[in-house]
């Protein structure tokens, strides 16, 4: 006789998978876009992971975001504290994707109302993307959390503070182009807001990994369905 399948597990399978398709997309792209232009044309790195919407590699840009932003629309968590977050990434995710930046991070009237739109959805994301991992993936509905779910802890709160810190310093460079322009050559040259977009988005794909058990899954040898279907700080 065939067993019939808990349409419980389903569902579980569904929401880990999705998880980590968000992991794999964050983890990915930074390289996927900076390695797939350089393979395409030979060119250096991008002053910003947004200008590879003027290359070859735009339209992976612009779809991975989409899948980003419509994979968080999908998730459900606690309250109503993760059912916004999520709606909100999605808004600040389709933003990015929707409205480019200045090309080569060079602004012009042009291009002045898009560049901000874009970088305000930017800002935005990355913020919701540190609200993500420092309070709704640390959340637990057990008094006494596991070994690993201290250990993931750890790792979602890691990944919350270096997301910060990306975002204080892309600030700190971007002001310093404007308020000293001899700064200007030097931050071309060495590309900081690039790097730290892509350190920000592998972060936040590591955190998602980890969401999704590809990273310090429970040593236990089965998981309630409902635990695993329950809010974000289940994982």
């Amino acid at each position: 006789m065939n067993q019939q399948t808990d349409p419980r597990e389903s569902l579980v399978l569904s929401y880990l998978s999705l998880r980590k398709a968000v992991g794999i997309i964050g983890v990915a792209l930074p390289f996927v876009l900076a390695l797939g232009n350089m393979s395409l044309h030979g060119h250096g790195i991008k002053c910003s992971i947004s200008n590879y919407y003027y290359t070859d590699m735009g339209n992976v840009f612009v779809g991975s975001m989409c899948a980003i932003g419509v994979f968080l629309l999908s998730t459900r968590g606690y309250d109503r504290r993760d059912r916004i977050a999520g709606y909100l990434a999605c808004i600040f995710a389709l933003g990015v994707a929707l409205f480019p930046t200045t090309p080569e991070c060079n602004p012009t009237g042009e291009h002045k109302i898009t560049s901000t739109l874009h970088s305000t959805s930017a800002f935005l994301l990355f913020l919701t993307f540190a609200f993500f991992c420092l309070v709704l993936f640390t959340q637990t509905d057990k008094k006494i959390p596991t070994r690993r779910k201290v250990q993931r802890n750890r790792v979602y709160r890691i990944s919350g503070f270096i997301i910060l810190a990306c975002i204080v310093l892309i600030v700190v460079v971007k002001l310093l182009v404007v308020k000293l322009p001899a700064v200007e050559t030097a931050v071309e040259r060495v590309k900081p807001i690039f790097w730290l977009e892509s350190l920000a988005v592998f972060t936040f794909g590591v955190a998602w990994l980890t969401k999704g058990e590809m990273i310090l899954k429970d040593e236990e040898s089965a998981k309630p369905a409902e635990a695993a279907i329950a809010g974000y700080g289940q994982c």
